[in-house]
């Protein structure tokens, strides 16, 4: 008789595909974005935007997206591209390229949908989506935050989030630096 049941290498394997099509269905393009929201906003689901580089994912981190998306039901999650985070924090940035900072957020499980724009900020990408939420970090007044204006006129909310002290990612290239 033949064995039904999978081996455990079968298994794993089929995890391991899961997992990245689950992952690579949440790197999104714009068009992809906007169908995807429309979609959970049929289905009454609140979306929370947020942005940033991303450069070396740390606790803190993990700790602000997961508030970010307890804000709504999908987080969505934009990350400033090579480019961007070059204008935006010199030549020696990003330390990881945007591909690889897009996969490992999409592995989040609080992660709804990740996408890169090309801009220093999201304006365009707001303005395109006009979240339920937009959330920067604690060091962000609501009133700054870009696309607060478009979030707020159509009835939405734009919150700033707390940091954990002590994570960084500039403190963790300086650290690093300094070790090499």
């Amino acid at each position: 008789m033949f064995n039904t049941q999978p081996s455990t290498k079968e298994v794993r394997l089929i995890t391991s595909i899961v997992f990245f099509e689950t992952i690579t269905s949440k790197i999104q393009t714009r068009q992809q974005l906007r169908d995807s929201v429309a979609h959970w906003r049929q289905h009454g689901e609140k979306v929370v935007f947020t942005n940033g580089c991303f450069d070396l994912l740390h606790l803190g981190h993990v700790h602000y997206l997961a508030g970010a998306r307890d804000l709504g039901h999908r987080l969505v999650v934009g990350v400033n591209s090579d480019a961007s985070v070059r204008r935006l924090k010199g030549t020696g940035r990003p330390i990881q390229d945007e591909r690889s900072r897009q996969y490992v957020l999409a592995a989040l499980a609080c992660v709804d949908a990740v996408i890169i724009f090309e801009e220093d900020t999201p304006l365009e990408l707001i303005n395109a989506i006009v979240p339920d939420v937009l959330v920067k970090g604690g060091d962000w007044k609501p009133g700054q935050i870009a696309g607060a204006e478009i979030v707020l006129e159509n009835g939405g909310e734009v919150l700033s989030l707390p940091y954990i002290e002590g994570y960084s990612t500039t403190n963790i290239e300086k650290k690093i630096r300094e070790q090499c």
